[in-house]
């Protein structure tokens, strides 16, 4: 089996560096950020930043996130 490393997108990074998750999780498409107090506040800082660094990102969250208090920040795709 051959082993793959994830690559983090330049915009991903950036979003990391700032936003500076204490927990999160590499996926495919992006990260996710778990263990979440303030839930509301932390998704509106993300989407501001990502809003502010004009960066090529989406903030994801649906109820099945709520139970360990996550939501992802995936890399939009470009357009085909």
């Amino acid at each position: 089996m051959e082993k793959t490393a994830n690559i983090i997108s330049t915009d991903l990074q950036k979003f990391i560096d700032k936003f500076e998750p204490a927990k999160f999780k590499l996926m495919t498409k992006g990260i996710e950020i778990r263990g979440i107090n303030d839930l509301p506040k932390n998704i509106s800082q993300a989407r501001a930043l990502i809003e502010s660094m004009k960066l090529n990102l989406m903030v994801v969250h649906h109820a099945g996130m709520l139970a360990y208090r996550a939501f992802e920040v995936n890399v939009i795709p470009p357009a085909a």
